[in-house]
């Protein structure tokens, strides 16, 4: 039976998800993290810093790496979510080129969004009331955006849009519950600083942080382990939710299957 989008409902069904396939969203959390730090360290040795070039083909390559991590946790939600209704093998969990050309695409449209900004906040510095007007008007302006345009990466991984395509289906499924969709956000967010004022907590009463600076890495990586997985299933079980609200479904697989 169709039902509309529900804050209460989305957290439940991430909470379902997460108790479920834990160990595997953790682990391929800290896999990403590890994968990505050491592919930029050994691209360091690479890139020539004094050549622009050289420097434009390195932020490019790590986009593009962390566009494929990203994109295939996204997938590997998604999969986790169905796993029951059908078999799959590593390879499914993998974006194509496509996928993470678009993903760039999106990455490159925002930054020239924000340079955008910031080149606009040059040219108004010598008059200060119009500046700090159009920093609010920036700020509420970019963060609607954002908002809005949160589920692009799911119809990329879920649907194979392309760029563009994506952020106008993300426009759509928002439209009419924007408000719900900034709840869930501040909920999330509101959960994620808790965890991290708790760990800080930990860490501090137990350790001496200023002598042992790798007890801090461990902490950040412990808090990326615990917040990355909770984060990104939020994300995609509120992307297919919308998804299935806008399409007069129910939201359980079993009955659009």
């Amino acid at each position: 039976m169709y039902h509309p989008f529900s804050i209460a409902e989305t957290i439940k069904t991430a909470w379902d998800i997460i108790k479920k396939n834990y160990i595997s969203l953790i682990v391929y959390s800290v896999i990403s993290l590890i994968f990505y730090e050491v592919i930029s360290f050994f691209t360091g040795f690479i890139v020539v810093y004094d050549n622009q070039y050289s420097q434009v083909a390195f932020v490019f390559f790590m986009m593009l790496v962390q566009s494929y991590l990203v994109l295939s946790f996204y997938k590997l939600i998604l999969t986790l979510m169905d796993k029951e209704y059908y078999e799959f093998e590593f390879r499914d969990i993998l974006p194509s080129l496509k996928m993470a050309l678009s993903f760039v695409t999106i990455g490159v449209l925002y930054t020239f969004l924000i340079g955008t900004i910031i080149f606009l906040n040059l040219q108004v510095n010598s008059y200060p009331m119009l500046s700090k007007v159009l920093d609010k008007l920036e700020i509420l302006g970019v963060g609607y955006l954002l908002i809005r345009s949160i589920f692009c990466l799911c119809f990329i991984v879920d649907e194979d849009s392309g760029p563009i395509e994506s952020l106008k289906q993300s426009f759509y499924i928002t439209w009419n519950n924007f408000f719900k969709v900034v709840g869930l956000i501040l909920i999330v967010v509101g959960f994620i600083a808790l965890l991290l004022i708790i760990i800080n907590l930990i860490i501090t009463l137990l350790f001496d942080v200023d002598s042992s600076s790798y007890v801090a890495k461990i902490a950040a990586i412990f808090w990326f382990a615990l917040s990355f997985p909770l984060v990104q299933v939020m994300i995609m079980v509120s992307y297919r939710k919308l998804v299935y609200s806008h399409k007069d479904l129910d939201d359980d697989v079993s009955e659009t299957l």
